[in-house]
């Protein structure tokens, strides 16, 4: 079993680095220009199979969303017992990273580093190569350090929303207990507001987190290049993204029925929409 274990690891860490080697033996610098499509063989055949990178996205109907989630339940289809597998154990990992002192903080670190482990999982699908289990752990192969960044930027930005939402929610509770009648409901109104407005900023902060790691792992920008773009093309396709968030909350509530053993289907469906997102809104259609 070990063996078989290395022999995996040692697979997953050659598909990642072989387009870096390629653009290394002629002579291209990724770090120059991460945005650009590697001029490679490998790119070439990639722009033939899924379409053409676009660096700067593209916008997508409102009805997308229901693309992403249904591409995802297409991708878990193809090993459904690998997908329960990587899910259980990713929210295991998780949950006890989060139970240790002082290591507790490390987990929103680790998740960017799964989920792009998850999306080279899913790019191997489609290349007929199917899933493995390992491939939850192939972001530790694969740019770990600039994965573990954009937990770092997560975190901080979190960090920072709760900070500024936090003075506001309490200066609008003192305001309400020291007012009465117009001014006392004025108070409320604006706490209320605080809180949807946490919400609006929140829901595209974590979009931009989902879409960073497949940007990092197969098109090599940096980390915050990575959340950066993520943002501005989540909040350009809020449309599609308000769609897949009520789908998910309507499919969250179905799981939750049946003791939640729902969530053995819904959380791989939704780790493999994730990069179902990153497919459609950052690669044209093939014509």
């Amino acid at each position: 079993m070990r063996r078989l274990l290395v022999g995996e690891a040692h697979w997953v860490r050659d598909r990642c680095t072989v387009r870096t080697i390629i653009a290394r033996r002629e002579g291209m610098d990724f770090d120059d220009n991460p945005f650009r499509a590697p001029a490679s063989r490998v790119a070439d055949d990639e722009r033939t199979a899924l379409g053409t990178f676009l660096p700067e996205g593209r916008l997508v109907p409102a009805g997308r969303g229901y693309h992403w989630l249904l591409r995802g339940w297409e991708l878990f289809r193809v090993a459904p017992g690998t997908w329960i597998g990587i899910a259980v154990a990713f929210m295991v990992l998780i949950i006890v990273v989060s139970m240790i002192p002082l290591l507790n903080v490390t987990a929103n670190l680790l998740i960017p580093v799964f989920i792009g482990g998850i999306c080279v999982g899913c790019r191997s699908i489609e290349e007929g190569q199917g899933i493995r289990f390992i491939h939850l752990f192939a972001g530790f192969l694969c740019q770990p350090g600039r994965l573990l960044l954009v937990g770092l930027l997560y975190l901080v930005a979190l960090l920072i929303l709760a900070v500024v939402f936090g003075i506001v929610a309490t200066l609008s509770g003192i305001a309400a207990k020291g007012s009465g009648g117009a001014e006392g409901w004025a108070a409320s109104w604006t706490e209320l507001v605080s809180i949807l407005a946490m919400v609006l900023v929140f829901a595209p902060l974590a979009m931009a987190v989902w879409l960073a790691p497949p940007l990092v792992v197969f098109n090599g920008l940096t980390a915050w290049q990575a959340v950066r773009t993520g943002l501005v093309v989540a909040l350009r396709n809020f449309p599609p993204f308000l769609v897949f968030g009520i789908l998910v909350v309507v499919a969250s509530v179905i799981a939750s029925l049946p003791l939640l053993l729902g969530w053995l289907l819904l959380l791989p469906v939704l780790y493999a929409s994730i990069y179902a997102a990153y497919r459609d809104l950052f690669f044209s259609e093939l014509q």
